[in-house]
This record gives structure tokens, C-alpha cells and sequence, in this order.
């Protein structure tokens, strides 16, 4: 369900400014999204897992309003994010 130090680190060395850069929004979305494929598979097995599934419902909407803040900044980073990501929309 969450990710490791070594696996945080790799994200942010990816997709940050620098390796302490943690608090910009494309490193957040990365981290999110990794966040959410691991409980997404969690609740494939877990059907009935509710405190869960609310909690993967706020990182979702956490990071689509994180997303809107990059395509409203710039729409060319915001393409490149998604695309890297694997992301529809």
C-alpha cells in the first residue's frame, strides 16, 4: 500500500528539479500515482476493504486536482507528466 524509501527516492530523482525537490506538483503526482496502482491492486483482493477504498477514492481526487494545477501552469509539462506516467485524460 506505500512505498519505500528507495522507491520515493527514485521518483523523486525522475520527475523533481533536483534529489531534494519532494514538494513540486509533477514529483507529488508520481508519487500518488505509484501510491495509487499499489492499492488498487490491494482492493482487487480486498473487495470488501472500504476505509481503503476511500482512502485510494481521496488520493485520486488529490491528484487530479494536482494534475489541473500543472495543465492550468503549463500544458506542454502537463502532456509530458501524463505521458511518462502512463495516465489517460
Amino acid at each position: 500500500m506505500s512505498i519505500t524509501n528507495e522507491r520515493k527516492a527514485e521518483l523523486i530523482a525522475e520527475f523533481g528539479a533536483n534529489d531534494k525537490d519532494s514538494g513540486s506538483a509533477a514529483v507529488q503526482v508520481a508519487i500518488l500515482t505509484t501510491r495509487i496502482v499499489n492499492l488498487t491492486e490491494h482492493m482487487k483482493t480486498h473487495k470488501k476493504d472500504f476505509g481503503s477504498r476511500r482512502g485510494l477514492l481521496t488520493m485520486v481526487g488529490k491528484r487530479r486536482h494536482l494534475l489541473d494545477y500543472i495543465r492550468r501552469r503549463d500544458e506542454d509539462a502537463y502532456k509530458a507528466l501524463i505521458a511518462k506516467l502512463g495516465l489517460r485524460r
